[in-house]
C-alpha cells in the first residue's frame, strides 16, 4: 500500500494476459437494465447504447439490473464529470439488500468525488451475510487511485463473482483478487445480487471522511455509462463457464499484474487499518499476499 503522494501517475501496469471483456458481447442498455429511480435524471441514448446518471439538489438516479444472478461477469464503460465532485458518489456495484435486508451481500465499485485538482479514489468493498452473525456490517474496502484520468474518457470496470473469487478490474487489467478462503465462512458472497448504478450525496463520509461536502452550486453531477456486459448465471451449476474468463488460479503474468496495481496504486487496505480493527478481521492472513 502506497500514500497518495507516492502514486506513479500514468505508469500503466503491466498487461494481464487474459482479457475477460473481450468474450463477452456488449448489449444494449434495455436488454439487461431498468430504472431503479430518479428516472427524470436518467437519460438513455437514442441508439441504446448508454445511460448517463445525474444528480441535483432534489435526486439522484440509478438503474438496476432486470433480473438477479448468482455469479458472473459484469461490466461497463464508464466516464465521470471532472473538477469539483466532493461528496457525490458514483457507483457500479452487486448486491441483494433489497431481498435480503438485514443480512445481505454486496461487492462495490464506487467513485470517490474530488476537489479540483485532486485525483479520485475507486473504492472497492465487500459484504457478505450482512449483520447475520450479530457482529454488524464489516467493510472490506480497498482504495485506489488510477493510472489514468476517469474524467477524460470511458474506461472499462468490471465485477467476475463466481464461487471461488471475486475480482475487481480496470480495463481488464486486476486491481483486487478476493479469493474465498475458509477464514471467511459465511462473509464470502453467496446469495444471488442484481447488478445497480447509482449516483448519490454521501457527503457525510466520500470526500476526506466528511471533510469535503457536495457543493450544489457546481450541479448538476453526471456520470455516463455504456458498453454494457453481463454473463450472468441464474443457477449455481453454470458458475464453471466462468473459470474460462479467468481461472480460479490465475497465472503468473496475471498475478504480477496485480501486484503492481497493489504497490503503485493501492492506497487504503481495510488489512492494514489498526485502528479501526485493532484485532484483524480473520481472513486477512490469509489475503495478505492479495
Amino acid at each position: 500500500m502506497v500514500e497518495p503522494s507516492q502514486v506513479q501517475a500514468n505508469i500503466s501496469p503491466p498487461l494481464p494476459g487474459i482479457f475477460p471483456s473481450e468474450h463477452v458481447r456488449t448489449s444494449k442498455f434495455t436488454r439487461h437494465y431498468a430504472n431503479l429511480w430518479g428516472s427524470q435524471h436518467q437519460n438513455v441514448s437514442k441508439d441504446n447504447s448508454s445511460v448517463t446518471l445525474r444528480i441535483d439538489r432534489y435526486s439522484g438516479s440509478g438503474f438496476k439490473s432486470k433480473k438477479s444472478y448468482m455469479y458472473g461477469f459484469f461490466n461497463a464503460a464508464i466516464k465521470l464529470q471532472s473538477g469539483y465532485t466532493a461528496g457525490i458518489i458514483t457507483s457500479f456495484y452487486l448486491s441483494n439488500n433489497q431481498v435480503y435486508e438485514g443480512w445481505h451481500d454486496e461487492v462495490d465499485m464506487e467513485f470517490l468525488g474530488t476537489i479540483t485538482g485532486e485525483p479520485i479514489k475507486l473504492q472497492t468493498n465487500v459484504y457478505g451475510n450482512g449483520t447475520g452473525d450479530g457482529t454488524g456490517m464489516q467493510g472490506r474496502e480497498q482504495h485506489f487511485h488510477l493510472w489514468f484520468d476517469p474524467t477524460a474518457t470511458f474506461h472499462n470496470y468490471s465485477i467476475l463473482w463466481s464461487p471461488h473469487q471475486i475480482l475487481f478490474l480496470v480495463d481488464d487489467i486486476p486491481i483486487r483478487r478476493f479469493p474465498r478462503v475458509r477464514a471467511l465462512g459465511p462473509k464470502y458472497p453467496s446469495k444471488p445480487m442484481s447488478v445497480y448504478a447509482t449516483i448519490w450525496d454521501a457527503s457525510d463520509w466520500a470526500t476526506d471522511g466528511g471533510k469535503y461536502k457536495a457543493n450544489y452550486t457546481y450541479e448538476p453531477f453526471y456520470a455516463t455509462y455504456t458498453n454494457f456486459k453481463l454473463r450472468g448465471c441464474q443457477k449455481k451449476r453454470c458458475s464453471h463457464a466462468l473459470d474460462s474468463l479467468i481461472p480460479p488460479k490465475p497465472n503468473k503474468q496475471f498475478r504480477e499484474s496485480l501486484k503492481f496495481v497493489r504497490e503503485n496504486y493501492m492506497v487504503y487496505d481495510y488489512c492494514q487499518d489498526l485502528q479501526r480493527y485493532p484485532n484483524r478481521l480473520p481472513e486477512c492472513p490469509s489475503l495478505k499476499r492479495w
